[in-house]
């Protein structure tokens, strides 16, 4: 059972590192896009550069839920260890739907009608 609990403590591991290379790969892949567009378009590039962050943001903070969650099912799963991942949960859900309406221009749980910009990128 031990090593049952350290295997899937070792993947949880893996997803979290997988959440933060996304984070990491996004944030360069965005800077190096918004700084090798045009000049005449710099509001443009400018908004291209938020739009990819927080999608990488976003996609990141998925990757590091998951592995929390692995986390916390590998070790002794006690009052302690779920109150503090619900906490951990609840901030990066408030994170994530946040940069949705930044990078959307509407909430999840709006349709693409309601929204207040139209993104066709």
């Amino acid at each position: 059972m031990d090593e049952y609990r350290q295997l899937i403590g070792m993947l949880g591991l893996i997803v979290e590192s997988v959440g933060v290379l996304v984070i990491v790969v996004g944030a360069a892949y965005s800077c190096w896009r918004y700084l090798s567009a045009q000049q005449d378009s710099v509001i443009r590039s400018y908004h291209h550069l938020r739009v990819d962050l927080g999608r990488s943001i976003l996609l990141g903070l998925e990757f590091l839920i998951a592995g929390d969650i692995i986390r916390t099912v590998s070790v002794q799963p006690n009052l302690e260890n779920v109150a503090l991942l619900g906490l951990i949960v609840v901030i990066r859900t408030f994170l994530s739907m946040t940069l949705h309406m930044e990078v959307e221009g509407r909430w999840p749980w709006q349709g693409r009608s309601q929204g207040n910009l139209d993104r066709t990128d």
